[in-house]
């Protein structure tokens, strides 16, 4: 009871020095705005590379032929002989169809598929002076089955492309849109000329799919560039391209630990490598990078948080200031409640009670300030805001202890007055 009757006593002080009040709130409104805003930032770059790693498919594992690392023989200075010259990664050292079929046979419970794609290539289009950018990428059944396009006109891939290896594409809206017009039926069955290193290649358009651009892309809708998505055995073809891998992506069954499958994918395809003294295999993970890109995104985050903070000390400061004025100002006040029986730890709780109060108040106008700001700069950026409850919360309670921290000092100083002196005070 005493500490409702302590805040209503503070609360009714403040209004009767409201400019000073606002003045004093000033420095810890500023300092939990800044926290506030950069963690909304922070947590809003977050949730959307999580979201677009994840609709990447961050659970998928990256399966390459890489070259040893060699750290040749040492003498007794300490010289390195041998490093550098490690032969280069040959079509003997390409992981094999026999290697990836054994694979599915040991693991099949844990794979979902397997994703291959093959560059064929970066050019235009071309139709009379209409032009379009595109990246030309040969990609299996397994890639075109979990990286779910939405087709607006015409069909995906099919196996059978896949066997015959036919020169069809699979092109973007985008590119339609710059050589055809907008009418995306009418594209499907037409052919485009694409230019690659001179030469021309004809595809015959068998679907059309919805471009999504990628962050940060700021190119116009005439300079942007597009893939065109090819059966994987015709860019072999046009690649002219030895039969093997040297890169390949499982993607896991949904209850799959990645971690430990990673380890257990490595270790069954180095048995392959076993006899190969330049080449073994690394499998990596999306997810891994995904929980490294994050981690250091918040720790970017609270760093710049801390530094941000430090306006709260000095908001912490100029409380303790106003609360050393207001004791002064309210000396015969205090000393009339002691004369009356109030103790040493009543006036105490008064004055800190009063600190917390504007504390808490300033936090509570930061926090919407805060989220205010960040929202605007998140949208500005392109990003939906997503305010982190985390910091609301621990700015509340840092307000608070703001409050309890820089009034202790007053309010103990308040509370072992003499009220003989203080009555006496002019």
């Amino acid at each position: 009871m005493l500490i409702v009757e302590n805040i209503l006593l503070a609360l009714t002080g403040l209004r009767s020095n409201k400019m000073r009040t606002l003045l004093t709130m000033l420095g810890i409104i500023i300092g939990i705005a800044s926290v506030i805003s950069i963690m909304t930032v922070g947590n809003s770059l977050n949730t959307s590379i999580v979201t677009s790693m994840q609709e990447m498919g961050a659970k998928n594992l990256t399966v390459g032929v890489k070259q040893k690392s060699n750290s040749g023989e040492s003498n007794a200075n300490g010289m390195n002989f041998g490093a550098g010259f490690r032969r280069s990664i040959s079509p003997e050292d390409y992981i094999t169809d026999e290697m990836i079929d054994e694979l599915k046979k040991s693991y099949g419970e844990q794979i979902q598929t397997i994703s291959f794609s093959e560059s064929a290539g970066d050019g235009t289009a071309q139709s009379g002076s209409a032009y379009a950018n595109v990246t030309i990428s040969g990609v299996n059944q397994g890639y075109v089955e979990t990286n779910e396009q939405t087709i607006l006109a015409g069909r995906n891939l099919l196996q059978i492309d896949q066997e015959k290896g036919k020169n069809v594409a699979v092109v973007s809206d985008k590119l339609v849109e710059s050589i055809f017009g907008e009418n995306y039926k009418e594209a499907v069955g037409n052919t485009v000329d694409v230019k690659i290193d001179n030469k021309y290649i004809t595809y015959t358009i068998i679907g059309v799919y919805q471009y999504t651009s990628e962050d940060f892309d700021s190119s116009s809708d005439e300079d942007i560039t597009t893939e065109i998505y090819i059966p994987y055995e015709t860019a072999k073809k046009q690649n002219h391209s030895e039969e093997g891998y040297t890169q390949f992506t499982i993607v896991t069954t949904t209850d799959t630990d990645n971690e430990t499958f990673m380890q257990e994918v490595k270790t069954f395809l180095n048995h392959y490598y076993s006899n190969n003294e330049s080449c073994e295999i690394s499998v990596t993970s999306m997810e891994e990078m995904l929980t490294t890109m994050t981690d250091m995104l918040s720790t970017i985050s609270i760093a710049i948080s801390i530094i941000a903070g430090i306006s709260l000390l000095v908001g912490g400061i100029g409380v303790m200031n106003i609360m050393l004025v207001s004791i002064t100002e309210r000396t015969r006040e205090i000393g009339t409640r002691k004369a009356l029986g109030a103790t040493n730890g009543s006036i105490r709780l008064q004055f800190i009670v009063e600190s917390i109060v504007i504390c808490v108040i300033g936090g509570m106008l930061g926090i919407l300030l805060g989220i205010g700001i960040g929202s605007v700069a998140s949208d500005m950026l392109g990003y939906s805001a997503a305010p982190s409850v985390a910091g609301i919360l621990f700015s509340v309670g840092f307000s608070a202890f703001i409050g309890v921290f820089f009034g202790y000092y007053p309010a103990n100083k308040a509370a072992k007055l003499n009220p003989i002196d203080a009555l006496r005070y002019e």
